[in-house]
């Protein structure tokens, strides 16, 4: 098999050959965030705090299942995946006990990522701290070591779980990242960043609990580097790189008064209490708090409601057993206290707030604190202590730095941190789209400008009518982009998240089959992401189970580009000719099924077939009738793109026209192709039929194929080409976009039958 291995070269990445490599990657999977022994999605209650003895193994599908998505994935044109694992899967029993099966099960489903040709860095995922402080992540061990009670969240509101809501089914859709915002996340954000300068007490085991916390979360992501290097044949042919943190949070280091909510604080919903009744709340004050819902024109105020904890606390209560994890609390710290008490921000015999500025200023030198100090101090030493222990193994592997979400990034040009195997890799949702569930077409916000001061009055962010709605998406992410060279240095740009809710419009889709709106939000995306010169994606998500009745069976949401409920995109029924090409090559026999058992061709005597009946099916799936008898395309032709793959050169830019199904693609070569060495572009069939396209070049020669390589069947067009710039359009077929299943679509598959040399027709 030959190499994979990834090189960069200053803002490129380059295959072994020295091609210009586009990494066009999808987030495998969301299944990782709950375990699979019990098997517990986040809106099943049952035995949510023994959490101890559990089991993430089959995380995130089986290996017998893993062929399945991988050949899926293969010819959908994906080339890299961002592995998702949790800090909880591998270290869940307490500290430094960690699940050997679990990591021996995640080697097993490396090697055949490697068996398919992917590129896979590691993703140690986390969403608001834990599952058991409303997201995903750290072990249940942890939230007890930061002397919280996790069982008392519920009554003070110092973390909304979906697992403990009243009603699971009416989860307000996408509050859980507003937890950020709560007590249990700002306390323990606080702690593992910064709690040297904030919480001196907080010792445990003879460490501070930012230490402590740490070094056991370095220490697990280390454990696992070591057993990928064990097994010798998974670094840099597969595991190319780590990603340092999902989506790290500065808790409450830089808020300048914790009696008011700050005015960089963008994202309201549900009850939104300052971080000083969240800290009244979670020792058992009752409050009035505001609540704010988002509409239309973004969050509003919409009334107050009376949070009552009838005197439960958050924190736990003075005789708690510590010896349950075998640890050892220094005595000074207090359990059954406000950690914060402790430290003189407030006295609980009266109520009043000492300390409004606590946060706003470093504890010995004075001085102000922001986001951007927090980015460029705590932060920062927190990657460095990363980079370090994955280094110490993996020796030559890519850092993917992924600073605080839409945060001006960290200043290391030209610094001992200007590290030339680094990757800038941030993060973009348009949170219009993802807080609604709707796409707007007629309005939109440049929400990155707005961040970056850059209008008098945010009126002036607004962009009207979608062609304004995608370009303000696409310079976005090129201000983005950019923002990295500027702050980091000549360094690759990938966006490792993006995405789209597919359960628009109340479940519309799901009801019709009519996919229109994800098509457009897809294409729209994407258009954003081609368009702003970032070196590749990895788009969220891919998930094994999603369903239309759960979604991505995680806090509501439902982003997967894949539903049992649905059916995957068809290739083309004419693949099996070739026309119009300067050369042709082609092996139309499908690949062996114990390999890709995904495959099915599409042939006449099995078109209807195709269109009716999904890929795959769960006997013990529970759906609501009236949301799986339409099952459409997911808007499969928006995320299924033309892309180059490997370039002899520089990508000048590159793009695709959905609408008019147009490929267009520029590049600068510094000489001519090698003739066993061409350009590889992967062109899905189901847009470029390879009978029914038009392909015109600048200069060259070329061909399509139909590549069984890697174990995953691959349209491909090969270009070879001058040196200098060069430039190729692409023609497709026209269709129409995430209309419902019917007779409309069978019609044009059989007619696309008729017009090619079929010998069955």
């Amino acid at each position: 098999m030959a190499s994979f291995q990834l090189t960069i070269d200053g803002r490129t990445f380059r295959d072994s050959k020295g091609r210009e490599v586009t990494l066009r990657g999808i987030n495998v999977a969301g299944d990782a965030k709950n375990p699979s022994w019990p098997d517990q999605p986040s809106h099943i209650p049952d035995n949510f705090f023994d959490a101890d003895k559990l089991s993430f193994v089959n995380r995130p599908f089986s290996v017998d299942e893993a062929h399945l998505h991988f050949g899926r994935l293969k010819r959908w044109g994906y080339n890299t995946i961002r592995y998702i694992f949790t800090w909880e899967a591998i270290e869940h029993e307490g500290p430094g006990k960690y699940d050997e099966e679990w990591v021996q099960h995640t080697i097993s489903i490396l090697r055949l990522a490697k068996d398919y040709g992917f590129y896979v860095f590691v993703d140690p995922h986390q969403d608001v701290w834990s599952r058991f402080t409303g997201g995903s992540g750290a072990p249940l061990w942890t939230v007890y070591a930061c002397g919280l009670n996790p069982r008392c969240f519920e009554a003070t509101e110092a973390a909304l779980v979906h697992n403990t809501y009243p009603d699971p089914s009416t989860f307000p859709k996408m509050i859980w990242s507003t937890n950020y915002t709560r007590l249990a996340c700002q306390v323990i954000f606080t702690l593992f960043f910064a709690g040297k300068d904030f919480a001196p007490k907080a010792i445990i085991d003879g460490k501070n609990i930012g230490d402590y916390l740490q070094e056991h979360f370095v220490g697990a992501c280390k454990h696992l580097a070591e057993r990928i290097h064990e097994a010798k044949d998974l670094e840099n042919d597969v595991v190319i790189g780590w990603e340092s943190m999902n989506e790290p949070n500065r808790g409450l280091v830089g808020w300048q008064d914790i009696s008011a909510i700050p005015s960089e604080q963008k994202l309201q919903k549900g009850t939104s209490p300052t971080a000083w009744q969240a800290i009244l709340t979670g020792s058992g004050r009752a409050l009035e708090i505001d609540t704010w819902d988002f509409g239309g024109l973004g969050p509003y105020q919409s009334g107050t409601v009376l949070v009552d904890p009838k005197g439960t606390t958050a924190w736990l209560p003075a005789d708690y057993d510590d010896s349950r994890y075998g640890w050892k609390r220094d005595p000074n710290w207090k359990m059954g206290e406000c950690l914060w008490a402790q430290h003189g921000v407030w006295d609980p015999s009266n109520d009043a707030l000492l300390k409004k500025d606590y946060f706003g200023k470093h504890p010995k030198t004075g001085e102000k604190l922001d986001y951007e100090y927090f980015t460029n101090n705590y932060f920062m030493d927190y990657y460095r202590s990363f980079k370090t222990a994955i280094r110490s193994v993996h020796k030559d592997c890519i850092l993917f730095c992924q600073p605080p979400v839409l945060e001006i990034p960290p200043s290391l040009k030209g610094t001992p941190d200007d590290d030339p195997k680094m990757v800038y890799a941030p993060h973009y949702y348009d949170g219009v789209t993802l807080m609604t569930k709707k796409w707007n077409r007629f309005w939109n916000v440049d929400v990155f400008g707005i961040l970056r001061g850059r209008y008098i009055s945010p009126a002036f962010a607004i962009k009207v009518g979608e062609t304004a709605i995608r370009n303000c998406l696409r310079d976005q992410l090129s201000a983005i982009r950019q923002e990295g060279v500027d702050y980091m240095g000549n360094h690759p740009c990938v966006l490792t998240e993006f995405g789209i809710p597919y359960d628009m419009d109340d479940k519309y889709a799901y009801k019709t089959g009519d996919y229109s709106s994800q098509s457009a939000a897809m294409d729209a995306n994407h258009f954003a992401v081609e368009g702003s010169g970032m070196n590749g994606f990895s788009l969220w998500l891919y998930m094994a189970n999603n369903n239309h009745q759960w979604g991505d069976q995680w806090n509501g949401e439902d982003l997967s580009i894949y539903s049992v409920d649905d059916r995957p995109l068809p290739p083309s029924p004419s693949a099996a000719q070739l026309k119009n090409a300067s050369t042709t090559s082609l092996n139309p026999s499908p690949p062996n099924s114990k390999q890709n058992p995904n495959w099915s061709g599409v042939s006449p005597s099995n078109l209807k077939a195709t269109l009716s009946t999904p890929s795959i099916s769960s006997d013990t799936l529970t759906t609501e009738p009236e949301l799986s008898n339409n099952p459409g395309y997911r808007a499969a032709e928006a995320y299924i793109r033309p892309s180059p793959f490997a370039t002899v050169g520089t990508v000048k830019s590159y793009g695709f026209d959905l609408r008019n199904c147009v490929f267009t693609f520029s590049l600068s070569a510094p000489t001519a192709t090698r003739e066993d060495l061409p350009t590889e572009i992967f062109l899905p069939e189901y847009h470029f039929p390879a009978d029914n396209l038009n392909v015109e070049v600048s200069g060259g020669k070329w061909e399509i194929s139909l590549d069984d390589t890697d174990t995953g069947l691959v349209q491909k067009l090969k270009w070879w080409h001058g040196e200098g710039d060069q430039n190729m359009t692409v023609r497709g077929v026209r269709r129409r976009q995430g209309v419902a299943l019917g007779n409309e679509e069978e019609d044009g598959y059989l007619q696309q039958c008729q017009q090619s040399s079929c010998a069955v027709m």
